[in-house]
């Protein structure tokens, strides 16, 4: 029988992320190991996260902001998140936005930045078109598979 080695570093790790981001559950797959990370009680939520950002990042009320995140998730042009982490849709703080609603976008042209583990990831547009929605603030936690935005 094979003794199982446990990366206590990398679990470390992956719990910080889940504090750091709000989230409840992380996983990461290399070969055929598997470790997940999963934190149980209470549960942030993006109405949280919304309410304790600045006035002017506040664009919609919440019930607009969940109604345009659901129309928006089922989208067929919807990008979706590639990983979990942190969104930011500038590249620094206070500079303008990469992509605004109504924007013409090419393909592999930055839309958002992704931070996971303390690395910064450009995710770029699948394909060329038109930015018809945003769907996540500047700051927000994101899960794998969560819609960004949509490219029509």
């Amino acid at each position: 029988m094979a003794k199982f080695i446990v990366d206590s570093d990398l679990v470390r790790t992956l719990a910080d992320l889940l504090t750091e981001t709000g989230l409840t559950e992380v996983e990461i797959t290399d070969g055929d190991r598997t470790i997940r990370v999963a934190r149980h009680g209470q549960r942030s939520t993006t109405h949280e996260m919304v309410a304790n950002a600045p006035a002017d990042h506040v664009n919609a009320t919440d019930a607009d902001a969940q109604s345009a995140s659901t129309a928006g998730a089922n989208h067929p042009d919807a990008l979706t998140s590639p990983m979990v982490g942190i969104v930011f849709v500038a590249p620094q703080p206070g500079a303008d936005p990469f992509v605004r609603v109504g924007d013409t976008v090419e393909e592999g042209q930055t839309l958002v930045i992704i931070e996971a583990m303390k690395v910064m990831n450009p995710i770029p547009a699948s394909r060329s078109g038109v930015v018809r929605s945003i769907l996540v603030e500047d700051g927000q936690p994101v899960e794998f598979g969560e819609a960004l935005l949509v490219i029509e």
